[in-house]
């Protein structure tokens, strides 16, 4: 009789439980998902109760065919897919491959691979979770009607390869309408006032105007600044009030899948991607030693806050044993879960508290340590006894203004010790013993006035940090999507990431408006929120799977056929601009060819001009006229005719004159004199750049200019364009069959890709 079988997702999982249960269990891997949705064709019997039509995945059947090997005549199959309804669809699939006449199936669910969690887990199994896989398989259908059936919908209204996503989209959104926030923006003025003081003794000091008669006061212009000041002059400033107190600020809870992102993204420089894959390698296990692979934290996807008691008397214990008592709390700390949080998995915290960061660093890559440390201190800190700040408050009377001076200074650092979070709140920028000690009624010594011009500031663009927040506090996705939501809507081509902030492209808005147009409530926000919070419900089995994919479809349906007849085609007619086109006086509209997106004339095809174009930053179009066809001695060597050169999208290229009879181009750069790509030459200290070259069989590479001296060469297109991922200085351009030319880097490792 074979052995029982465990199956889990990762093969570093593997090694990982093998070194916990020893040679009385066979340890198998899915490497994923074993069974998803036909690639090419929407596979969702609409008709049919929206009957899933699962295939194999294709390249997946030398792993089925090995677990079926491993299983042999086992009659226990032990499935351990990660404990999140993506895991529970491989751990059904499992099951379903691996169907035998009296064999059964037992659903295991490990938090963290630690020796205790797992044989707890093996002695009390569960069944698999229906409810669990109808909520999963609901968003996968979700997904499938409305990517299968509204990206075909952009291809011919739009142009080809683009795509639609069911919450990808509202992430655009979200972004587009902050962009439109920003344009519309008028900056208003105002002043603010600042009074140089002095007490009795040094040191001189700073104080704010707030009030005016007893007013909070908004100073508007110079105008107004002045007058105040004309007020004031000669005035006594007079000590009229002075508050201390003492407050208490408590630690946050341990990292949730969307805080550990945010966190990681500020204070790591890390992106949300990269965060839950150095993530998920912690969990799955480290070695830390020859043969001892040991999970190092808790399962990383997860919205609750809770944890075990086991966990919080091990940190206390540390805390006592490292900080002393006074910093220990008497009896551990728990936090509760937002109301919309499930409460399946505890939060991300370290699986032993003893595992310190100094302890395991030589284990841990650099990028596993600093987020390894980022829990562990989070975790730690959460057990931590309050932070008591001093905080000063000193009111000053002068004529009938009212200035005011603040301060704190820490009293007890409490949890502060060893961690802070900007959420924690920022502490004010002076301390208060920089505040010289004042006196109810004392007149205090006159420096200076010192006004000051100020303009308020438009909403700020979307980091990856505070897009996470805005999706979660929208309800849009879960914490097991952020990250593939933000790499998707990049990869996709809808937003650039700009020195670290989201704005849309130009195709981003033309796909975004078309979208909202034709389908308000399907990618409208609060309708999102509300599809999460079905699909929740699914889980908890409080609503019917088939109903809520019904009450989905129908709306949806009728958005669709109306879209079909009524959306924009951005490749015949497209947006109108309100410009005026400077050959016929007719509209100038938006359109989108093969090359993107540019302006043509409404009067097409009797006038025939068309242009490039930019927005400025109110968000206006502004038509970009391309210089002339320049004259070359250069003949065309198909038909004779003189060729001339134009400019193009990559630059310059030179084109026949005969045009469109003849439509033979060249590049610019095919007499070997090698077109610089703008791209340094990544070889250490060289200094050189690359440049675009053609072999002696006719194939285009792109090597150093200061070849002989360094050799560096590739055959794909160099990007002047930093990788977000990896920090790589440079991508290039990669030819696909499904996919035509994407944009990917070349780091080892790194598997950022984008749309040209």
């Amino acid at each position: 009789m074979t052995k029982p079988l465990i199956i889990v997702e990762s093969p570093t999982k593997v090694r990982t439980i093998k070194k916990y249960l020893g040679k009385g269990y066979n340890v198998a891997a899915t490497v994923g998902h074993i069974k998803d949705l036909p690639a090419k064709e929407m596979g969702i019997d609409i008709e049919n109760g929206f009957k899933p039509k699962y295939r194999n995945i294709p390249g997946k059947q030398k792993v089925i065919s090995s677990l079926k090997r491993a299983a042999g005549d086992a009659m226990d199959i032990y499935l351990a897919a990660d404990p999140d309804r993506e895991g529970e669809a491989i751990a059904w699939h499992a099951a379903e491959v691996l169907k035998k006449k009296d064999r059964k199936f037992h659903r295991v669910l490990f938090n963290e691979l630690t020796q205790n969690a797992i044989n707890k887990a093996i002695a009390a199994p569960e069944d698999l979770n229906k409810k669990k896989y109808e909520a999963q398989q609901a968003r996968r259908i979700l997904d499938r009607l409305v990517g299968y059936q509204v990206s075909p919908l952009l291809w011919r209204k739009v142009k080809g390869g683009l795509s639609a996503g069911r919450v990808q989209s509202v992430a655009v959104r979200i972004i587009c309408e902050r962009e439109r926030a920003i344009y519309a923006f008028n900056p208003e003025e105002y002043w603010s006032i600042t009074a140089w003081l002095e007490g009795s003794e040094p040191p001189p000091f700073t104080a704010k105007l707030a009030k005016k008669d007893g007013k909070k006061i908004r100073i508007p212009d110079k105008k107004a600044s002045d007058a105040i000041l004309n007020d004031l002059s000669g005035s006594d400033f007079i000590v009229e009030k002075v508050q201390k107190k003492t407050t208490k600020r408590n630690p946050l809870p341990p990292f949730i899948t969307s805080k550990l992102q945010q966190e990681a993204i500020r204070k790591l420089r890390f992106s949300a991607k990269k965060t839950m894959i150095t993530a998920q390698q912690l969990y799955e296990g480290i070695d830390l030693g020859p043969g001892k692979p040991e999970g190092l934290i808790t399962y990383m996807r997860t919205d609750s806050t809770r944890i075990s008691r086991e966990a919080a008397e091990e940190a206390l214990s540390l805390i006592r044993e490292r900080f002393g008592r006074q910093y220990a709390l008497e009896k551990p700390r728990f936090f509760k879960n937002r109301k919309k949080a499930q409460d399946a998995h505890e939060a991300i915290r370290p699986t032993s508290v003893f595992n310190t960061p100094e302890k395991i660093a030589g284990y841990l890559s650099r990028d596993q340590l600093s987020l390894y440390t980022l829990i562990w201190k989070r975790f730690v800190a959460s057990q931590m006894k309050q932070a008591l700040i001093d905080t000063s408050l000193i009111s000053i009377k002068a004529g009938s203004c009212l200035f005011t001076a603040s301060g704190s200074t820490i009293k007890f650092p409490g949890f502060m010790t060893l961690y802070i979070s900007a959420d924690n709140g920022a502490e004010s920028e002076r301390k208060a013993d920089d505040l010289p000690e004042l006196t109810e009624g004392m007149i205090l010594k006159f420096h200076k006035l010192d006004p000051k011009q100020h303009f308020t500031l438009p909403p700020p663009r979307f980091s990856e940090a505070s897009l996470v927040k805005e999706l979660e506090e929208n309800g849009i996705g879960r914490p097991s999507t952020y990250a593939a939501i933000l790499s998707t809507i990049r990869q996709k081509g809808y937003v650039d990431f700009i020195k670290g902030y989201f704005r849309p492209s130009e195709l981003g808005f033309i796909v975004n408006d078309l979208l909202i147009e034709s389908f308000t409530d399907i990618f409208g926000i609060d309708f999102t929120a509300r599809m999460e919070n079905d699909l929740d419900s699914i889980e908890e089995a409080e609503a019917d799977y088939l109903e809520i994919l019904t009450r989905f479809y129908d709306p949806f349906k009728k958005d669709l056929d109306a879209a079909s007849e009524s959306m924009l085609s951005m490749r015949g007619v497209g947006f109108p601009t309100g410009l005026t086109c400077p050959r016929c006086n007719k509209q100038l509209h938006v359109k989108v060819g093969k090359n993107g997106h540019y302006l043509a004339c409404s009067g097409y095809p009797e006038c025939k001009y068309s242009t490039n174009y930019t927005r400025d930053e109110k968000g206006e179009i502004q038509p970009v006229e391309l210089p002339e066809d320049e004259a070359s001695d250069k003949v065309c060597d198909k038909c004779g005719k003189p060729m001339v050169i134009k400019q193009g999208q990559y630059g310059p290229f030179f084109a026949c004159s005969g045009y469109p009879e003849c439509k033979n181009t060249i590049s610019v750069n095919s007499n070997h004199a090698g077109q610089d790509t703008g791209v340094k030459c990544p070889e250490k200290g060289c200094g050189g750049s690359l440049v675009e070259r053609k072999s002696r069989r006719g194939k285009i590479f792109y090597s150093c200019n200061r070849y002989p001296e360094c050799k560096f060469a590739i055959w794909d297109k160099p990007v002047a364009k930093e990788c977000p991922e990896c920090g790589a200085k440079f991508l290039v351009e990669k030819s696909t069959k499904k996919k035509g030319v994407v944009i990917t880097c070349l780091t080892k490792g790194c598997s950022h890709k984008e749309n040209k």
